[in-house]
């Protein structure tokens, strides 16, 4: 069955619906693979990984505590996290169609919303850090 036709009448809409244990496993971890490089291709997302890969790593010697060090990696993460859930509802709007349209809008400002707010919440969280670390002793 080519990806355009429409499923066979009793046929599975995905055979990953079929798989089970370690093959649904295997599957499963191609598609977060794919995932994650068609969000390489996307320029916010590569600039917020490659800042990742220098705060991830800071955050083991800036955070004092296991909890602090969590918080740190884990708003990097979620920046990630949020960016990608972004980029996939650019992307499931653009193959509606290319017109505008107020709920398109609308659903890109609310995405685009979402990876602000988890942005001032990585930069609060590690300027609290800084402040903890550099000015309370």
């Amino acid at each position: 069955m080519s990806p355009v036709e429409a499923p066979r009448e009793g046929a599975p809409a995905n055979p990953q619906k079929h798989r089970t244990g370690l093959t649904r496993l295997w599957h499963a971890t191609g598609y977060s693979l794919a995932g994650l490089k068609a969000g390489w291709a996307e320029k916010a997302f590569r600039q917020e990984a490659l800042l990742a890969m220098v705060l991830l790593p800071s955050a083991f010697w800036l955070g004092r505590h296991w909890v602090e060090t969590t918080l740190l990696a884990g708003s990097v993460l979620l920046v990630l996290i949020v960016e990608l859930l972004n980029s996939g509802i650019e992307a499931a709007i653009d193959r509606i169609g290319p017109e505008w349209h107020a709920l398109s809008k609308r659903a890109k400002d609310m995405g685009s919303a979402a990876v602000l707010l988890s942005l001032l919440l990585a930069g609060g969280v590690w300027l609290a850090a800084f402040y903890h670390r550099f000015f309370i002793p």
